[in-house]
Formats: C-alpha cells, sequence, structure tokens
C-alpha cells in the first residue's frame, strides 16, 4: 500500500568513517553542551546556528548546516498539513505561514505526486496515515504542567476495526488510512482527507459518526461525505467478506490504533503522543549510536551515500534540536551519510535522533524565510509534512 523511498544516488562514504562511527556504537553517548558559536534568535524559546566545519565529513569538504535549538518549555511543536488536509502539497514556508509558525522543517516520507504520505503520521491526535513497516518514528507528548517532550522508536502502525455480532467478537484490520482505495482492500477515511472519500462508486461504503461510533449509513456507493468527528470505511468491490456483512446501521464499531515499537517504547507511550512522524533511520536511541537498519528495509546504499538530510533529535535534559544539512551542490555542501549524520549527532549532544525525508525535500524556515539551499533546480520542494514550531500560548 505504501511506498519506499526511492533508491538516491551520491558518492559513496569512504570505509574511515563507518569503522569509526562502529567502533562509537560500542558505547553510549555522553553528549554534554556543544560549542556552536553564536546563534541567531528566531523567537523566544527558538535559537538558530549554522555550521560549516570541514571537518564534519570525512574526507574533510565543504559543508553547510543549519540547526534549530527548541526549549520545550517555551514553544510546542507539532505536525503539520498543507490546508490542513492529507494527501496534498506545499512547500514548508507555505505551511510555516498558514500555522504561525516561527520555525518549520520537512518531516516525513512521501509519494512525490501526490503528497500521499510513507509511513505513520498523526496530526493533532489522529492518524491519517497507518504503515505496518517498522521504521524510525518521533513522537510528540504534551502533557499539562510539563515541558514538550520526544520519544522515538522504530514503530509500525496499523487500525484495527473491532465490533460484535450475534457470533462473537470481530476484529480485522483496515488496510489503509486516507489513501487510495484497492481492490478487496478495506480502507479507512478521516476528515482530515476532505468532505468526503473520493472513491469510485464501484465499493460498498460506511459512514460512521457519534460517540461511541455507530455505523449510520451503509450504501453501495462512492464519495461518501465524511462526518466531523466521524469517519467512512470503504471497501473496494461489492461482494463482501463475510465478517463485513454484520456491519449494518446502528452497529457499534470502534477503531483502534495499534502501536508496535521494536526497541523498548510502550504502545502506550505512543498513545500518549499528540503528533507521530515516521523517518527512515534511527540514528541514536536512549544514548546509543545505531549500525544496523535491516530492520527498516531502506532503498539500497540510502545510509552509506551522502545526501541532503533532515534530522530531529532531543538531548538528555529535553532540549529539541532540528537540523537541516545541504547537498548535491559540490561547492556549497556535499551532504551527509548516517555515519557522518550520526557524527553531528554526538557534536550536539543528541540522546536520541531520527532521519527525516531529506534530498530535495530538505528545507528549514526560520524567522519567515527559508535559511538553508533547498537541493531542486526548481527551489524548495513541495511536501506533504512539515514540523512547525510556534510561540506556547
Amino acid at each position: 500500500m505504501r511506498r519506499r523511498p526511492a533508491a538516491l544516488s551520491q558518492p559513496v562514504l569512504p570505509a574511515l568513517a563507518v569503522l569509526a562511527l562502529a567502533a562509537a556504537g560500542a558505547s553510549c553517548w555522553t553528549g554534554g553542551a556543544p560549542d556552536l558559536g553564536a546563534p541567531q534568535r528566531i523567537a523566544d524559546g527558538v535559537r538558530l546556528y549554522r555550521l560549516h566545519d570541514p571537518a564534519l565529513i570525512e574526507p574533510a569538504g565543504p559543508i553547510a548546516v543549519q540547526v534549530l535549538r527548541l526549549d520545550p518549555s517555551k514553544v510546542d511543536l507539532r505536525s503539520a498539513l498543507p490546508g490542513g488536509r492529507v494527501v496534498q502539497l506545499d512547500t514548508v514556508l507555505g505551511i510555516a505561514r498558514r500555522e504561525g509558525a516561527a520555525a518549520a522543517v520537512n518531516a516525513g516520507f512521501f509519494v512525490l505526486k501526490t503528497g500521499d504520505p510513507a509511513g505513520v503520521l498523526e496530526v493533532g491526535g489522529e492518524l491519517v496515515s497507518d504503515s505496518p513497516l517498522t521504521r524510525g518514528a518521533v513522537g510528540i507528548v504534551r502533557e499539562a504542567g510539563k515541558p514538550l517532550s520526544l520519544v522515538f522508536d522504530r514503530l509500525a502502525a496499523t487500525v484495527t476495526l473491532r465490533y460484535a455480532t450475534d457470533d462473537g467478537r470481530v476484529a480485522r484490520r483496515v488496510d489503509g488510512v486516507d489513501t487510495t482505495r484497492a481492490r478487496g482492500k478495506l480502507m479507512l477515511y478521516t476528515p482530515r482527507y476532505g468532505p468526503d472519500s473520493d472513491t469510485a462508486g464501484t465499493g460498498v461504503e460506511w459512514q460512521l459518526a457519534g460517540s461511541p461510533l455507530r455505523v449510520v449509513r451503509r450504501a453501495r456507493a462512492g464519495k461518501t461525505p465524511i462526518p466531523r468527528g466521524g469517519a467512512v470505511l470503504s471497501y473496494g468491490g461489492t461482494d463482501l467478506p463475510s465478517d463485513l456483512e454484520a456491519l449494518e446501521p446502528g452497529r457499534e464499531v470502534a477503531l483502534v490504533t495499534d502501536f508496535r515499537p521494536l526497541l523498548g517504547t510502550t504502545p502506550e507511550q505512543w498513545a500518549r503522543a499528540q503528533d507521530i512522524v515516521g523517518g527512515a533511520g534511527l540514528l541514536v536511541h536512549r544514548g546509543k549510536p545505531l549500525t544496523d537498519w535491516s530492520s527498516e528495509q531502506l532503498a539500497p546504499r540510502f545510509d552509506a551515500d551522502r545526501h541532503p538530510r533532515t534530522m530531529i533529535g532531543a538531548s538528555r535534559d529535553g532540549t529539541i534540536w532540528m537540523v537541516t544539512v545541504d547537498g548535491r551542490n559540490p561547492m556549497l555542501s556535499l551532504g551527509m551519510s548516517f555515519p557522518e549524520l550520526q557524527g553531528l549527532a554526538r557534536r550536539l549532544g543528541l540522546h536520541d535522533a531520527l532521519n527525516l525525508d531529506g534530498g530535495g525535500s530538505t528545507t528549514m524556515v526560520a524567522g519567515g524565510s527559508v535559511v538553508n539551499h533547498p537541493s531542486d533546480a526548481q527551489g524548495p520542494r513541495r511536501v506533504s509534512d512539515a514540523l512547525v514550531v510556534v510561540p506556547k500560548r
């Protein structure tokens, strides 16, 4: 259902850097306060640093890095969609302006032509993109009376439809959330998708509304209106499986998000997150750099080749860092491989770090303008979602 990011092609990282990072992985990082030079104040709790140290890559070469340091007691961080809707595209600058953000970076991977998110994505407590593939992810947790905090792990997230019938209880996994319907598949459409399911009239659809959720309408039709606070289930085809035949108007249902973390966090921690963004490449987890990304099923050489990169991380004290690394410009910046990005994370003292979408998507906005150098010839790329920093109210 979801597509993996396409394989990219850049110069190969020398073996020396790979071996150095593998050796570093034998022990946890301590991560003291980094010396980054004088920052630019963007807003209360938001500082921008620029790094151009050729020694950040091996062998040394041109490099341009932009770093946002966020005080979690003074700012809010959240995921945001173009126009507030999923499967749309806009520049990071456009999203930031709409959200009134002091700063922003691009976030999750997506299908370039459509804007369909390609990993786990939750916005304001609502899952708008599922993924059965376990990949690095970051969750944003807001709790009353506490500073903003982040949770990192490798994560899969799917939705299960649950309901009771005269013959017992039914649990059926939803095949996709807010994405194109396929024949023989059960899809879920939320209000973030748009006014209706935007499907052809060759399936069966159920309109869900109320608290608790109930089936309020069942029809062999497409483009079913999506109720506010409700949803639409859509099956591709008119010959229903037996377990879906029981979904008649009046039937009470539950839509349960199943979080499956891999490296020690709990589903409950992810359930408390109001926003979740999936990446590709968990770089540092609980102070330890990772060197095996086989479970994330990355494209060939995606970790070893240099690319423009976007990274989010957190220090042990809870300070949040968002980073962009320019690339694909030999005169300005060569980009980074995963081991080089981990070296940067170490310099920043990150206790956890995640690689987000990169390449032509890599964009940082601060103070109302783009402050990095996006690599696409036509300028900043339109993306499916962004992480935006807004002043705390």
